[in-house]
C-alpha cells in the first residue's frame, strides 16, 4: 500500500510505502531512482501496531519515480498498488510513483 500526504514543504509529498505482515523476511529494502538503486539505503521498518513494513519518504512533487521492494537482498517485488509499472532493463517491470 501507499499512502500520500503533504510534506513538510509545498513541492514536497510525504509517501509511506508498506508491505503487509504476510511478507515473511528477515530484511526489506525500499529501492529506486530516488536513492539511485542503493540496496541498502532506505531499509524498512515493522510497525509495532501491525508488523506491517514500512517507510515513509518526502519525495519531490511533480514527479515520478520508479522502485521496487528487494526481500532478503535477493527478491525483487513490485508494489500492487503503484500508480503504474513500466518494463525494466531486466525483464521484468518496476513499479511508478506519480506524485
Amino acid at each position: 500500500m501507499i499512502v500520500k500526504r503533504a510534506g513538510s514543504q509545498t513541492e514536497l509529498v510525504s509517501v509511506t510505502f508498506q508491505l503487509p505482515a504476510s511478507i515473511w523476511a528477515e530484511s526489506v529494502n525500499l529501492v529506486g531512482d530516488f536513492n539511485d538503486w542503493n540496496r541498502r539505503s532506505h531499509p524498512m521498518t515493522r510497525s509495532r501496531q501491525d508488523d506491517r513494513w514500512q517507510i515513509t519518504l518526502e519525495l519531490e512533487r511533480g514527479r515520478s519515480y520508479q522502485f521496487r521492494y528487494l526481500v532478503n537482498g535477493t527478491d525483487w517485488q513490485n508494489d500492487w498498488h503503484a500508480d503504474r509499472y513500466v518494463p525494466n532493463a531486466y525483464g521484468g517491470e518496476n513499479s511508478v510513483l506519480d506524485i
